[in-house]
């Protein structure tokens, strides 16, 4: 598959979940996409269900990113607004985060939630996460849930964070990685990439890449089964839910 016809199944399946037709990100409606419950305990009290109800993550990226007051947050993949939503309260009216994503539906639901919400701190752009529409040096931190898979080629998503970073920036991102390689033949079924399964690579791999775009401290905070979260078929490699936390030399 070339990359275009990636991000055209990948935009549309998000555009169908924004715009109800269709109710999960991994094919099934019982698979976990939506479960707010990967959050702390708290973190999600208080927002709407048309927030939370768009929460098609596979972790919770915020709780490890440590935001402080005033910080400025980009999302990588932001969807519906939830994890920008959760980083405005941490860094307050003084804070500014920006949502990127390549879905018109997704953000035109964001941006229904952020005026439901009343947080003029938060803004949403349309753009692809491997060319962001971010200025050199002028995010603080960076976030990304169970997106960063669905991109064809990672290398120039981690080239691109690194590029908007400032220097002693950091980014904490939540995505489905494997251990071992899928087949061929499954690399090229697009409704499972899609769904957040065949875009997975080795976490070894992953790390690496971020490693190569020039970060260091990089750590698998944790790692945990996926089976809930995506649909895994006999004679897929193993398949987890990891935490990763990186940082952008000063």
């Amino acid at each position: 598959m070339s990359d275009q016809v990636i991000h055209e199944v990948v935009r549309e399946r998000y555009g169908k979940i924004a715009s109800g037709q269709e109710t999960s990100c991994c094919g099934s409606s019982d698979c976990g996409c939506k479960e707010v419950n990967l959050y702390e305990t708290g973190l999600v009290d208080g927002l709407p269900a048309e927030v939370t109800n768009l929460s098609l993550g596979c972790g919770d990226p915020v709780s490890i990113a440590s935001l402080k007051p005033g910080e400025t947050v980009l999302d990588l993949g932001s969807g519906g607004g939830i994890d920008c939503f959760l980083a405005a309260r941490q860094v307050g009216a003084s804070g500014h985060v920006i949502g990127v994503d390549m879905t018109p539906e997704m953000l035109e639901k964001a941006n229904a939630n952020k005026t439901r919400l009343g947080m003029s701190q938060v803004e949403f752009r349309q753009g692809q996460i491997e060319a962001l529409p971010v200025d050199d040096a002028s995010v603080d931190v960076i976030l990304s849930n169970c997106v960063i898979n669905l991109a064809p080629d990672k290398r120039p998503v981690f080239q691109e964070a690194f590029r908007v970073l400032k220097p002693g920036g950091r980014i904490s991102v939540s995505d489905i990685v494997t251990e071992g390689d899928f087949s061929e033949d499954l690399r090229a079924d697009a409704a499972k990439w899609a769904e957040c399964v065949t875009g997975a690579i080795d976490v070894e791999t992953y790390t690496g890449m971020i490693r190569e775009a020039g970060f260091i401290d990089i750590q698998v905070v944790d790692k945990s089964n996926a089976e809930d979260i995506v649909t895994v078929q006999t004679g897929m490699p193993r398949v987890f839910s990891a935490r990763v936390t990186a940082t952008k030399p000063n």
